[in-house]
């Protein structure tokens, strides 16, 4: 899977989903730390990535706009959660949501729960 991640959440995580056989890229990479959600959005859409956050936002933005993309996976919970611990959540789900989230959905991950919404919301 394609991801682009957030800037909450660590550049570690990129790499540990690189070594575990995925393409990851940070918004560091697009030079956008620090800009809207909005603006963090157009790459995920235009290059159909799936945008990974520990922010809310996001989910609220892909439904008030109707919008039928990109996926979205909210990590629940993620501040003081290590890149590894976070890591290992999303790799031991991805099998569970992975035809959701190619299909356009929003998926929220907790430690002991998954909630998925199909786009449009």
């Amino acid at each position: 899977m394609k991801f682009l991640l957030d800037e909450n959440l660590s550049p570690t995580l990129c790499v540990l989903l690189v070594e575990a056989g995925h393409d990851a890229l940070h918004v560091r990479d697009f030079d956008l730390a620090g800009a809207t959600d909005e603006v963090v959005i157009a790459p995920a859409v235009s290059l159909g990535l799936i945008l990974i956050s520990a922010d809310t936002d996001f989910g609220t933005l892909l439904a008030r706009s109707h919008a039928v993309g990109p996926s979205f996976v909210l990590i629940r919970r993620a501040s003081g959660r290590r890149a590894s611990e976070q890591a290992r959540l999303l790799i031991e789900n991805l099998p569970l949501v992975a035809e959701e989230l190619e299909a356009w959905a929003v998926v929220v991950l907790g430690e002991a729960t998954i909630r998925i919404r199909r786009l449009p919301m």
